[in-house]
């Protein structure tokens, strides 16, 4: 009995992982090879009109794109860096924070969130509204120094 049970954790662990290895590594790929040929920041120019509407600058397009696409990580350097240069105001990293917090990485987290049976429209909306909510009432009720 209990050894059946095992064998089924197991078999189901690992049909799991190649289902997330089946997402997560050609998607990997297609973001290394987007952020080569520059598409990221194609995408952020429309961004930037949404920036004014969540208190922040049209310079905080970009690494909030970025984080939304590539998740955390790759936003976080790219923060850091617009921070470190000066680009970004103290408000603006506040509210890309506050939205990155709610709303990364939205390719592959909802990718394997439908894999595990999640309604991927539902959820990305939910995620995508509720970090516009939060982030519109942070930028006009938080006192900015």
């Amino acid at each position: 009995m209990g050894e059946k049970m095992i064998i089924e954790a197991l078999s189901g662990s690992i049909g799991m992982l190649i289902k997330i290895a089946l997402i997560v590594i050609p998607l990997m790929v297609v973001l290394e090879i987007a952020k080569e040929l520059k598409v990221l920041e194609k995408w952020a120019k429309p961004l930037e009109h949404l920036m004014g509407f969540l208190g922040m600058q049209k310079e905080a397009a970009f690494p909030l794109m970025a984080g939304l696409i590539f998740g955390l990580a790759y936003g976080a350097g790219l923060i850091i860096d617009s921070a470190r240069d000066g680009v970004l105001k103290h408000k603006d990293l506040v509210l890309i924070s506050v939205f990155l917090v709610i709303c990364h990485s939205l390719i592959e987290d909802t990718l394997l969130f439908v894999t595990v049976g999640a309604n991927g429209a539902l959820l990305l909306g939910y995620r995508i509204i509720l970090a516009l909510i939060i982030t519109f009432i942070v930028s006009r009720w938080w006192k900015f120094n």
